[in-house]
């Protein structure tokens, strides 16, 4: 093949990576806005993604069977269509999230198992056409480089360097770049383009080389090619083997990637740079793991499959005790923390990264359909993988032994494989003397390990707290008095503070009428949802995270007590979904997004969006009550212009802690009480409420403090707030690498307390 060709065909196949990987990285986000924040959302996309890939690429490799030269000759230009149809799905993948989540509203509550097969379906039918299209990117284009080349054995881990580098720079552009700068929409359109151009160029290319075969008297694409079953020259290892390695190791490495995402989270916090973050390594120690393969190849010093094999299980087992999170609980916080943990899987991943093409390679000898189906049965366990660590493992064993169970087969397929090289007995012996010690390590670290939380370095037993693991979480309550916390997924979410009551009695007690409904979003410990129901009125609380609501009887002795209130109600699901599916309206909506500001899906609860779904189940005079636990000036004034933005009248009150901000809004004016009109509007329940956890002040004190708290300016003139407000396109207060590099650098960096 010519080098100026070859090329141009790498350029192809990292440009088709890089719209790949950003388009994950935004579907996935859509699909959370649209289908909840949960882990079996990740899961799902992870698996539709990949079962697109597989049926892809299974596809074309049966079309461009050697047996079927005719359409052999037709796949450059089939390969162009593939990238059209990807690039179309960049406009209609949103709009069919959309249409399907407003399609499911009526079914009910999210953990309900209708809703999650509904989902399911709605997921996969709306990006599994365009995930399938980029499936069969890699046979067709190994047709055409069969055609082309003189020894195509090796043309998959050729191409699939490429892909592997595009996604890499999908992977760090996207969500440190790209949206932050252009927004969803706009970032999108990039990837189109980017696919589009692919196709044209791809077009080009084929008419060109139909030209070149049509004027030469012997084309290049009819060299005797024997069937497979006439010319297999794989060694019987290679034939029976290969693909269980190829199965397994999909499905580990992709489980491994969702039990990741929860373990890592007290470390790596919960901001979408966390995941990106991950995913880059992954596919950084992927990619220098191909490369590596590739330059033995080109030397002809390639390591053994065994060797790879006993070294993927040792690494599989050290990356267990690498991570955990013990080792960090001194600074979480800490850069040096964060890089630790993620150095902790790129053996692993770097190893399977040589691995996988590897084997394709010895598999295939550079048939597309040999190729297409071994990269399909790896894709095929990587398909499984998410759905099992997200449905099984991860609510039965938690992350620890889940991720032992996951690297247990490796050393199974270690002892699997038969290998006649002797020259590496003593080196695998050596090899295998560090897995034995990696297994020990691992299960010894476990065993001793059964709830963390790295922020307050405390170790639980299961009498000091109550642990819980659903499908969506791992929910952790431990503490005494009002010491009491909540952790989901190793991150702190609310604790024992008279910021939850006021979220509670403040905007109940601002309104100049009697009140007769609240609806609390975020339920936490069910601090705010106890109080509003001791004003004797009708409370729904909406909560997405089962063991979190299960988790209420930890923090409050009258837990049942208020459970069987009959004018109180908890519905498990996501809260902006809840406002579109119901019909009530509600006098005030209360609510705390889960903290920090920044966290992954956050936005959806601070964007203009967000508040005109909360207008239209608002009263005419109803009030909203925003909590904003503080961050960075900036996202504080975008906050804070979303909301004037959406209602015309907006009171902010400083916290009493001397952190964070509440909120008032409404379509209304909100007239400010006087003290003792604000303690009159409050029935004797509510007031005994209110100073449960400060005995010493009597309301009369609590009331005064809160209303010498607010801010009497407007707060968007009062803060010099930025024309940039929270959208759904524009999540400004989840990306903000850029400007806050910025801020750093121009040393204009402010914190809002």
């Amino acid at each position: 093949m010519p080098q100026p060709l070859k090329r141009v065909l790498f350029l192809l196949f990292f440009a088709s990576g890089f719209c790949g990987l950003l388009y994950q990285v935004v579907w996935l986000r859509l699909a959370f806005a649209s289908f909840g924040i949960v882990t079996p959302v990740l899961s799902l996309v992870i698996s539709v993604f990949m079962l697109g890939l597989a049926l892809g690429s299974w596809g074309a490799g049966l079309l461009m069977s050697e047996r079927r030269r005719g359409s052999m000759r037709h796949a450059m230009f089939l390969y162009a269509a593939a990238e059209a149809v990807i690039g179309i799905g960049a406009f209609a993948v949103p709009k069919i999230f959309v249409f399907g989540e407003n399609l499911l509203l009526p079914v009910g509550e999210m953990d309900s198992t209708q809703y999650l097969l509904l989902s399911a379906v709605v997921i996969a039918m709306s990006i599994l056409p365009f995930c399938t299209a980029m499936g069969t990117t890699f046979p067709l284009m190994m047709a055409f480089v069969r055609q082309r080349s003189s020894d195509p054995s090796n043309s998959f881990s050729f191409l699939y360097l490429a892909n592997l580098a595009g996604a890499l720079c999908g992977t760090l552009l996207t969500p440190l770049v790209l949206v932050e700068l252009l927004g969803f929409r706009n970032t999108l359109l990039i990837g189109a383009v980017g696919n589009f151009a692919v196709a044209a160029i791809g077009l080009r290319i084929g008419i060109s080389s139909r030209a070149q075969t049509a004027d030469s008297e012997t084309p290049a694409d009819v060299e005797p090619l024997q069937p497979i079953e006439q010319a297999e020259t794989r060694p019987a290892n290679v034939r029976r083997m290969v693909p269980l390695i190829l199965l397994t190791t999909g499905f580990i490495s992709m489980s491994l990637e969702v039990i990741w995402t929860r373990a890592f989270t007290p470390v790596l916090q919960t901001q979408v740079y966390s995941f990106a973050s991950l995913l880059f390594t992954y596919l950084l120690a992927t990619w220098i793991g191909s490369k590596w393969y590739r330059s033995h190849l080109a030397v002809g010093r390639v390591v053994t499959t065994k060797m790879l094999l006993n070294m993927v299980a040792a690494a599989a087992f050290l990356q267990i005790v690498c991570a955990d999170p013990r080792f960090h609980a001194a600074d979480t916080d800490s850069i040096l923390n964060k890089l630790l943990v993620l150095a902790s899987i790129v053996p692993f991943c770097g190893l399977l990264g040589y691995l996988t093409p590897k084997l394709i390679d010895e598999y295939s000898l550079g048939r597309p359909r040999q190729a297409g189906r071994a990269y399909a049965i790896n894709v095929v366990g990587s398909i499984v993988g998410p759905l099992c660590a997200s449905y099984l493992l991860l609510p039965a064993v938690g992350v620890k032994w889940s991720t032992i169970i996951l690297a247990i087969p490796t050393v199974l397929l270690a002892l699997m494989w038969r290998s006649g090289d002797k020259t590496t007995n003593r080196n695998l012996t050596q090899i295998q003397a560090v897995v034995a010690a990696a297994v020990l390590m691992a299960i010894v670290y476990s065993t001793s390990y059964e709830a963390y939380s790295s922020k307050y370095g405390t170790s639980f037993t299961d009498g000091g707290a109550t642990i819980r693991r659903d499908h969506t979480a791992t929910v952790i309550a431990f503490g005494e008095g009002l010491e009491k916390r909540l952790i989901v997924n190793g991150k702190e979410i609310t604790a024992i503070t008279a910021s939850t009551k006021i979220m509670a009695h403040m905007p109940l007690a601002f309104m100049s009428r009697k009140p007769e409904s609240a609806l609390v979003i975020c339920f936490g410990m069910g601090a705010t949802y106890r109080s509003l129901l001791t004003w004797d009125i009708d409370v729904t609380a909406v909560e997405l995270i089962p063991s979190v609501r299960d988790s209420f009887g930890f923090y409050f002795d009258d837990a049942q007590q208020v459970l069987q209130n009959p004018r109180g109600n908890i519905v498990i699901d996501d809260g902006r979904r809840f406002l579109k599916r119901t019909t009530q309206t509600f006098d005030v909506v209360t609510l705390d997004p889960p903290p920090p500001v920044e966290a992954a899906g956050s936005s959806l609860l601070y964007s203009e969006e967000f508040y005109a779904l909360v207008k239209q189940r608002l009263s005419a005079d109803g009030i909203l009550h925003q909590w904003f636990p503080g961050g960075d000036g900036k996202t504080f004034c975008a906050v804070v212009r979303s909301l004037t933005n959406s209602f015309p009248h907006v009171r902010a009150i400083r916290a009493q802690t001397d952190w964070g901000w509440h909120f008032l809004a409404s379509n209304e004016p909100i007239d400010k009480p006087s003290v003792q009109q604000m303690i009159d509007r409050m029935p004797a329940a509510a007031r005994e409420d209110l100073v449960e956890w400060s005995a010493e002040y009597p309301a009369s004190v609590m009331v005064k403090r809160i209303l010498d708290n607010e801010r009497e300016h407007d707060p968007y003139k009062l803060w010099h707030g930025t024309d940039i407000a929270i959208t759904d396109d524009r999540p400004y207060n989840e990306y903000f690498a850029l400007r806050r590099l910025w801020a750093l650098f121009s040393n204009s960096y402010t914190i809002v307390l």
